[in-house]
């Protein structure tokens, strides 16, 4: 039987990240510069392109939640929902909490990192073949790369400054580059699991 609550769900988490992606595109092309391994992803939250960056980055956390409001009424796993409902809130606190509120940025950044790569972990349980395996490899990329990117934090002293800095756990790709491994990843499983979502509501 056809879900609308399935598809009004697929269809929040679709526009969700692909106008987050869009909108961090364009926030880069803004901010006079702007190195995509030299510069963290929260630079552009305080730079000229803030507006942009902010908005977008709230916006994606505000319909994935409303998005996960739909979910329990498609998918009875309720621990995705609460992972989902997690991730959300920890994008919307990065949007209004900017780099410049260093200790609260930092958690609620770190919330959506985490969250983000374990929701696409624990999606495994209600995904079909090959979808499955690809959600749990996007959502361990993600993780590892939070560990390295932590790791590197720690290394060049997180709490002596908020600039970025190159450190032999960034693997060459600097922090923007290994933070960008940690968030394309959850925004890929989540567009790919917004289709899933879609589909089913179809059958």
């Amino acid at each position: 039987m056809a879900s609308p609550n399935g598809k009004m769900a697929g269809i929040l988490f679709f526009i969700a990240s692909t106008q987050f992606v869009l909108g961090l595109i364009v926030a880069e092309a803004l901010y006079p510069g702007y190195s995509v391994s030299g510069n963290y992803i929260s630079d552009l939250g305080v730079g000229p392109s803030s507006m942009i960056f902010n908005s977008s980055i709230f916006l994606l956390g505000l319909l994935s939640i409303i998005g996960a409001y739909f979910l329990p009424r498609t998918l009875n796993f309720r621990a995705l929902t609460i992972l989902l409902v997690l991730m959300a809130i920890g994008a919307m606190g990065a949007g209004v909490f900017t780099k410049n509120f260093a200790t609260i940025h930092g958690a609620v950044s770190s919330m959506a990192f985490a969250f983000g790569g374990l929701s696409a972990i624990t999606s495994f349980k209600v995904l079909k073949m090959p979808f499955s395996v690809m959600s749990v490899i996007l959502g361990l990329t993600a993780l590892g790369a939070l560990v390295l990117f932590a790791g590197g934090l720690l290394t060049i002293g997180l709490f002596e400054s908020i600039e970025a800095q190159d450190s032999v756990f960034f693997l060459g790709i600097g922090p923007g580059g290994m933070e960008r491994m940690i968030v394309y990843p959850a925004l890929i499983w989540l567009a790919g699991f917004s289709g899933h979502l879609v589909a089913m509501s179809e059958e």
